[in-house]
């Protein structure tokens, strides 16, 4: 089977799209179809991994990058170049199937053709993204960038989500009719960091309790929870009730922390920002405990990652995927909510206490590994056969 997959970027780029895209890409080769991977963030064609790679991004001085830069209308920059491209290739040498995420609509442009199925893969809508809006070309951004991830979902013919629970919050926001084929189909994790987790020995200095955050500073992750939790902890830090803990904060500029944090809070944290793969690998193996508040995720590759690495995982009850990934192998404590002081209640006995950081530590390596690259790209191929029958006659 011949397949084109569309990404926003891929690696060596560090976001959890561009990470997806390659273990589903490599997970697609190592089955046996015949990838092609559509990428905006590089302008070279090779082949990585048995994937072929097209670059395709948007020339500066273009008119799609000119058109990219306009509020709402600037939304279609994207899908008119991964049309564009696709098509090309497509007329050279038909696909037999294509797929792209959700997540603001990059093959919007491709769906509902009958020679070129569209099966598109759910991450979190970019509406659960956003902050407030505004004003109201910023309410009208949002709006039209909602409309085409809903369009896109609608003239597919087979669609994925990563978790049930996700396939239900997608079918609510995208108000769909469930006439599509559809599957839930977990993500692996990319076989270097399984393997390098497996080998990473936990910490063996008890102070300071070494913490991890991964993720962007946004509401969805549960950052403003967490900046909150860490001003409860460091005051008591200071006055002894707590050991001393630091915060490493990946993903995050120092310019994203909040203006008017407490000196003692400012002293445990450590932004990064963005960080390359080996510098992350490090990071986890550094860590006693990953935090991860966040009230949403499509599938949450953090706590995959925290997993595999078998460190202990402070989530929050209000995300699904915390539940079933964190929650029921009991890998970590659950907030009760994302607020400040339920994840400092959540995290004190984890910095007090060091058999239960070890306790934990046990029962995250027993949850590792639930999803791989074999049944990734197995169920994957599935659905897209399902998607081809149901787009019409087709021949492969």
């Amino acid at each position: 089977m011949r397949t084109a997959l569309l990404a926003w970027d891929y690696p060596p780029a560090p976001s959890g799209l561009s990470t997806a895209a390659r273990e589903i890409a490599e997970s697609l080769s190592e089955a046996g179809a015949d990838v092609t991977v559509f990428t905006l963030d590089r302008s070279v064609t090779e082949r990585v991994g048995g994937v072929a790679l097209a670059g395709i991004a948007l020339p500066p001085a273009g008119g799609l990058a000119r058109l990219r830069l306009r509020g709402s209308v600037g939304h279609l920059a994207a899908p008119l170049a991964f049309r564009r491209a696709v098509l090309a290739a497509h007329a050279r040498a038909p696909f037999d199937v294509v797929e792209a995420t959700n997540w603001y609509a990059p093959a919007v442009l491709l769906a509902g053709r009958r020679d070129l199925p569209l099966v598109t893969r759910s991450s979190t809508p970019a509406a659960f993204t956003r902050g407030p809006a505004p004003t109201l070309r910023d309410r009208l951004d949002g709006w039209s960038a909602d409309a085409l991830e809903r369009r896109q979902a609608r003239g597919s013919a087979g669609l994925i989500a990563n978790t049930a629970a996700h396939e239900a919050v997608i079918a609510r926001a995208y108000r769909l009719s469930g006439r599509q084929p559809a599957a839930v189909i977990g993500l692996s994790l990319p076989p270097e960091i399984a393997a390098g987790a497996r080998d990473a020995p936990y910490p063996e200095a008890e102070a300071p309790v070494r913490l991890l955050f991964v993720g962007r500073a946004e509401a969805r992750k549960g950052f403003d929870a967490l900046v909150a939790a860490v001003a409860i902890l460091a005051a008591e830090q200071d006055r002894g009730e707590v050991p001393p803990f630091r915060l490493d904060l990946v993903g995050v500029p120092a310019e994203d922390l909040p203006a008017d944090l407490p000196e003692a809070a400012r002293r445990c944290l450590h932004a990064r920002g963005r960080i390359d793969a080996a510098a992350l690998a490090e990071a986890y193996a550094a860590a006693h405990a990953v935090l991860a508040p966040s009230r949403y995720e499509s599938f949450g590759l953090v706590y995959q990652e925290a997993l595999a690495y078998g460190r202990p995982v402070v989530a929050c009850t209000e995300d699904a995927s915390a539940r079933a990934f964190v929650g029921a192998p009991d890998a970590g404590p659950l907030a009760a909510a994302a607020t400040g002081p339920a994840l400092a209640e959540a995290l004190r006995p984890l910095l007090r206490d060091p058999a239960l950081r070890r306790a934990y530590r046990a029962r995250a390596l027993a949850a590792a590994g639930r999803f791989t690259r074999a049944s990734l790209g197995r169920e994957t191929l599935d659905v897209y056969q399902r998607a081809i029958a149901a787009a019409g006659p087709h021949s492969w």
